[in-house]
């Protein structure tokens, strides 16, 4: 993993920008950076190289594509030692979008996709209940998406 000395204000401003739109052209940033378009270019190399660059993805909206519910599950397990086959098990699960082991109340959490109550229902009982290690769920439907964001790379001004 790269260390933070190892990436400048540069970067931090390409990456930046880039996480704001990231289908804005090298060419684009360079030019508003006062920079070559190579300079970035072989920037955002050196920083996928470091490991600080993860990807990139196409965000869509999922209302739009009839995915009307988001929920989030609290996932007790009936002991620790069950994480890892029920991770491996819940891979399968194309709703659960995000899944995060923790510390407190439960053993996981995760954020599920559906496209309405009756699918809610559905991934619950017969897909996240029936993996086995999970002793129960607790679930949470969002009403309302209110901040979706990265966090802010760029140093205090």
């Amino acid at each position: 993993m790269a260390q933070v000395s190892e990436i400048d204000n540069l970067d931090r401003r390409i990456l930046s920008m880039l996480m704001l739109d990231a289908t804005r052209a090298y060419t684009d940033i360079a030019k508003e950076l006062q920079v070559s378009g190579g300079t970035v270019h072989v920037r955002m190399k050196k920083l996928e190289d470091l490991g600080v660059i993860k990807g990139s993805h196409l965000f869509i909206n999922p209302n739009a594509v009839g995915y009307d519910i988001c929920a989030f599950i609290g996932i007790y397990l009936e002991k620790g030692s069950a994480y890892q086959s029920a991770v491996a098990s819940m891979r399968q699960v194309p709703e659960i979008v995000e899944m995060h082991y923790t510390t407190g109340q439960w053993s996981m959490f995760a954020k599920i996709i559906c496209r309405d109550t009756l699918h809610l229902r559905e991934v619950l009982n017969e897909k996240i209940q029936a993996i086995e290690g999970v002793e129960r769920t607790e679930t949470f439907i969002s009403l309302e998406e209110s901040i979706t964001r990265q966090v802010d790379i760029l140093p205090p001004k």
